[in-house]
Order: C-alpha cells, then structure tokens, then sequence
C-alpha cells in the first residue's frame, strides 16, 4: 500500500524506459535512463540503448521518435547494447543501487517499467532477476502517480495523472519521453510532492540515517 512520503529518502534513483509498446508480457525496453539523488541533490545519471529483438510499434515510435535506426545511429555516441546485455546492465544498476537501499522512483514504475523489465529478462535467460543477485520483490519504490493520488485522491479533480500533467502542474521540466529525462522528472515531481505533503515547507526535510536492527540495516 502506498504511503504519503514525509521527508526524502537519503538516496533515490529515478527509472524510466521506452519501448516497443505497451504489453509488458510481449515488448522490449529500447532505452533506460537511471538518475540518482543524494540527499535532495543529483549526484550520478546513466542513459543506454538497446537493439530490440522485435520491431518498434508505430504508437510508441509516435510517443518516443526512436526507430531502429535511430538506435543503430547512436553507436558512435552513446551505450548501445543487446537486448541481453541491456537486462544484464540494467539488473547490476538496480542490484547496485539496492544495495545502498535506495528508493526507487518513477511513473506507473512496478506494474510497467519493473515488470517488464522482469518479464523481459526471465523470457531470455530462463531465470528470474533474483537469480542473478536483485531481490526484485524487496525493491524499495516510490511512484508519483500513486503520491498524487494521496495528494489529491478525487479523479474528477485531477482526471489525467500522466508524467507530462503531473510536471505540469507540479512547476516541473517534462522529460518528453526520453528515458533520462523522464527518469529525472519523476524525481523532480516527488520532490515538489513532498514539499507539499509538508504544506509547502522550504526546506526539504531528509530521512532520518538507517537504523541497525537485528545486523541489517533499514530506513525508518
């Protein structure tokens, strides 16, 4: 069950993909772009690509701009991996990060980015992530659509929470659907949210160091 967040967690990594389409059970991740905060500041971002094994949906080729051939351009630039050497990057990110017991923030995050990402990596490997190292059911997420719907729980009020009107009403940059910057947008989103979960106090107010208890360290 979501929960209004209070104060900001010491680390957060903001996530987001593009893709082929929109079945979770069927499509491919094309890019990913991971942002981390540190105590409220940006410390770190990582954007890659990823050849699909399918062809790219006309819907989300409109949404995003990316054909395969676009993909295919950006070698001389930017990461561009394998559909199985994306999954395996995109799982030591997340492992790595969940180590540090980060939050991970996003937009419609668990039941579409995450869960394709699962999906997608137990159809090519045979395994699930958490074979591999990740404890995909532990991971620590916050996600904005469900913060605004503690905010502001009437749909008749607020009848369209996409990422690009949360940022609009918000006061937020919109990533236009380029994974790094949706990614930063999310986080930028939660911030704002917290901001108002505390009746538009100044400063943000972090999360209080981790406790120890019984040799493992959790947030409170």
């Amino acid at each position: 069950m979501a929960k209004k967040f209070l104060q900001v967690p010491e680390l957060i990594v903001g996530f987001d993909t593009e893709t082929t389409g929109l079945d979770v059970s069927q499509e491919r991740a094309i890019s990913y772009g991971f942002c981390a905060y540190q105590y409220g500041q940006p410390t770190w971002i990582e954007q890659f690509y990823v050849i699909p094994d399918r062809p790219i949906s006309e819907g989300a080729r409109r949404v995003h701009g990316l054909s395969v051939g676009d993909i295919e351009a950006k070698k001389d630039s930017q990461p561009v991996y394998s559909v199985e050497a994306g999954l395996v990057h995109a799982l030591e990110i997340l492992r790595v990060n969940q180590r540090r017991n980060a939050y991970f923030v996003g937009a419609n995050l668990v039941r579409f980015d995450l869960e394709m990402f699962r999906r997608s990596y137990e159809s090519i490997f045979a395994r699930g992530p958490d074979a591999d190292g990740l404890r995909y059911s532990d991971l620590q997420t916050i996600d904005v659509i469900e913060q605004d719907l503690l905010i502001e729980p009437s749909r008749e009020l607020r009848p369209r929470r996409s990422l690009g009107h949360l940022c609009a009403h918000y006061g937020v940059k919109p990533g236009g659907h380029d994974a790094l910057n949706d990614a930063r947008a999310t986080v930028e989103v939660f911030l704002e949210q917290v901001l108002q979960n505390n009746a538009g106090q100044m400063a943000l107010d972090l999360m209080t160091p981790p406790v120890r208890q019984d040799s493992q360290t959790r947030l409170r």
